[in-house]
C-alpha cells in the first residue's frame, strides 16, 4: 500500500496562507484526504514522502505513526 504525508496546518490556517505553518505531519493512503487517525485533511495541502516519518525536527501524529508502522515492512 502506498502512503505519504500530508500536512496539517496550526490555528485555522489553510495552505492558501502565505504565512501557514505545520501543526502536524500525518501519514494518508494513496493519495487520501483523511488521515490514518481519523482527521481530515484539505485538499492541497503540502505532502512529503512516507521515506520522511521519522525524520528528526518533523511534528509528527504520533497515532498515524503507530499505524504507519503495522503497515509498513
Amino acid at each position: 500500500m502506498e502512503h505519504e504525508l500530508r500536512a496539517e496546518y496550526k490555528d485555522g490556517s489553510t495552505p492558501r496562507d502565505p504565512d501557514a505553518e505545520v501543526k502536524a505531519w500525518h501519514v494518508v493512503r494513496q493519495e487520501g484526504m483523511t488521515a490514518m487517525c481519523g482527521r481530515e485533511l484539505e485538499p492541497g495541502s503540502a505532502t512529503r514522502s512516507a521515506y520522511d516519518w521519522g525524520t528528526s525536527g518533523l511534528p509528527l501524529c504520533h497515532s498515524c505513526g503507530a499505524l504507519f508502522l503495522r503497515e509498513t515492512p
